[in-house]
């Protein structure tokens, strides 16, 4: 439906880069239920820098999910492009540049939104990292500063002229967080002034939101972030909007297969985060997720669902 240089997308549908949560397992949970490409949780130039353990292990990948992008952050363009060199010897399709995190911790560094204030800056980074890197490479950011600095289209073009494939606009300001109502008008807008594929995110929240945030912005693609958590079927127009608890339960069981397979060493926390999310708005989830949140390893979560699932039958 669009492409990314020579990289084509029969569903415009995409996973967001979200910080502790999309790991491998859950990109190829999100992947089997139609995403078109998924990008890792932002990885730090720095870690990549020293070669930290930590920050490598994020760049773990398998065939099964290709196309899959790498998010880098950071606000030194030298050391994003090498860093950019390093992500290259790994079997990835796209390196996406962040400068739209809200995070304050992020914010203090330079980085994330930090350079939609800085666009000489910025634009030094994206051509840094477009050397440095053998693969497309994209940018997100978000519509401004704040709601007397909406600077998108601007930026957006500064990105295109210094070597961006495609961007992706979170169509709120940094000072909005998360909260209040995303902008779509500013996708549309930001769709207008630029040649290459705009990707736009904010407030999709079914996969019906997604359709017509592509008809009314004119975007080539939708990026879904909080609401695929827990509902990694949002990417399919197949999947019902609210699920019934077996349906739940099984894309669970799934996930938690995913994990054994291919992260064995998922701390317990970050697994019952996960599955957790997998009965909000469900009646009774509240009961369920503190069952969840009371198991102390692995497997005891795999038995804990298991009881859910027995109690159905």
């Amino acid at each position: 439906m669009f492409s990314i240089t020579t990289l084509g997308f029969d569903n415009p549908f995409i996973l967001a880069p979200l910080a502790g949560y999309s790991d491998l397992a859950f990109r190829l949970q999100c992947r089997e239920y139609g995403a078109a490409l998924c990008f890792s949780e932002m990885i730090s130039c720095h870690g990549l820098h020293f070669r930290q353990k930590n920050t490598l292990d994020l760049l773990r990948t398998v065939p099964a999910e290709r196309p899959v992008a790498m998010q880098l952050f950071g606000s030194e363009p030298d050391i994003m492009g090498e860093a950019a060199e390093i992500i290259s010897e790994y079997p990835i399709d796209l390196i996406d540049i962040n400068m739209g995190c809200p995070a304050r911790k992020v914010i203090k560094k330079g980085a994330g939104c930090a350079l939609m204030k800085e666009p000489v800056l910025a634009a030094k980074i994206i051509r840094s990292v477009v050397k440095g890197a053998s693969v497309p490479v994209t940018v997100k950011f978000r519509s401004g500063w704040n709601h007397q600095a909406i600077t998108a289209c601007d930026f957006a073009k500064m990105a295109e002229d210094n070597g961006a494939a495609a961007i992706t606009i979170h169509a709120r300001t940094w000072s909005d967080g998360f909260s209040g109502t995303a902008d779509w008008g500013i996708i549309r807008q930001v769709k207008q002034a630029v040649s290459i594929p705009v990707i736009g995110n904010g407030d999709i929240t079914s996969h019906a939101d997604g359709v017509r945030m592509m008809e009314e912005t004119g975007c080539d693609g939708v990026m879904i972030g909080r609401a695929a958590l827990g509902a990694p079927w949002i990417f399919s127009a197949d999947a019902p909007e609210n699920p019934s608890l077996a349906f739940r339960i099984a894309a669970l069981n799934r996930h938690l297969a995913l994990i054994a397979k291919h992260q064995p060493d998922t701390p317990p926390s970050q697994i019952k985060n996960h599955a957790g999310r997998y009965f909000k708005g469900v009646v009774g989830g509240a009961e369920i997720r503190r069952q969840i949140f009371n198991q102390t390893s692995y497997a005891d979560l795999v038995e804990i669902i298991s009881s859910f699932s027995r109690g159905l039958l």
